[in-house]
């Protein structure tokens, strides 16, 4: 058997944690994508990256890496299920004034082809449907380069007073 290694290495998370109630949503995503404060630990082990950014919509770049990896020797679906998330949630957040959050209540991913090593950086796309005072829902794309469609997704969030 071959083995492996993979060292990741990541900023506190709480800095932004306690940085973001204080701005509003799109400030704070600014805040990131300019590094002022660091990315979320998920993002470093997804090897994602804040390519875009405008009020309610968000892209992500992430290149796939063999630790991504299912059995089969695929990109687990996960991967793109993530990227979606994530694309479809900041894309919400986005859109929130100070003092207000959101969760994530429900994600519905639509597989369409396989991702692999040879699939090369991939992009998620989340773009807001609606941003209601207590309701947000988003939809999300992940494509390759080539604007090749690789999965497709919603999502429904709750927005919160903080």
């Amino acid at each position: 058997m071959t083995e492996r290694t993979q060292q990741f290495t990541w900023g506190d998370p709480m800095i932004g944690a306690q940085v973001a109630p204080t701005l509003s949503g799109i400030d704070y995503l600014r805040g990131i994508q300019r590094g002022d404060y660091p990315p979320a630990p998920i993002a470093v082990l997804m090897n994602m990256t804040l390519s875009e950014l405008e009020v309610g919509r968000i892209v992500f770049s992430a290149m796939p890496a063999e630790y991504h990896y299912n059995p089969i020797g695929m990109v687990h679906g996960g991967f793109a299920a993530t990227l979606l998330d994530s694309a479809m949630a900041c894309a919400i957040q986005s859109t929130l004034p100070l003092g207000v959050i959101y969760t994530t209540l429900e994600l519905k991913v639509n597989y369409v082809r396989a991702i692999s090593l040879e699939t090369g950086l991939v992009y998620s796309e989340g773009k807001v449907i609606h941003a209601g005072k207590r309701v947000a829902t988003a939809e999300g794309r992940v494509t390759d380069a080539n604007g090749k469609l690789y999965a497709h997704a919603t999502t429904t969030c709750m927005v919160v007073t903080a």
